[in-house]
């Protein structure tokens, strides 16, 4: 997967392996190893040619199907819809998923209206 996707990208960006090659230090034959499968780059080479492709490595290595980079949302609202959360590689159901919703908006409620739930 990561030599279709890579070559599928660079293709897109209009990149030739040359100039990927230059950015990563490398030999244009052993970049195009890469593109071919019959040979890996080590990890920093894969961040540096994502970096260079406007992608993240996830994607290059087939862990999302997102090729643009994503920030993570620091909205709570947000990262509760996400579909695949867990808690320290405990899957999380849609019910604990409702919950944790439930439990924010209260404290976020009680916060807006000034009552802190303390006499």
């Amino acid at each position: 997967m990561f030599a279709k996707r890579l070559k599928q990208l660079r293709k897109k960006r209009k990149f030739s392996m040359q100039e990927l090659a230059d950015e990563t230090g490398v030999a244009k034959s052993t970049y195009a190893g890469y593109e071919s499968g019959y040979r890996q780059p080590t990890l920093e080479t894969i961040q540096s040619i994502a970096k260079k492709l406007n992608t993240s490595a996830d994607y290059l290595l087939g862990l999302t199907d997102y090729v643009d980079p994503q920030e993570p949302s620091s909205n709570a609202r947000e990262l509760l819809n996400h579909e695949q959360l867990h808690w320290d590689g405990i899957p999380l159901e849609k019910e604990d998923l409702e919950l944790v919703r439930l439990l924010l908006e209260r404290v976020v409620r009680d916060r807006v209206t000034g009552s802190d739930g303390h006499t």
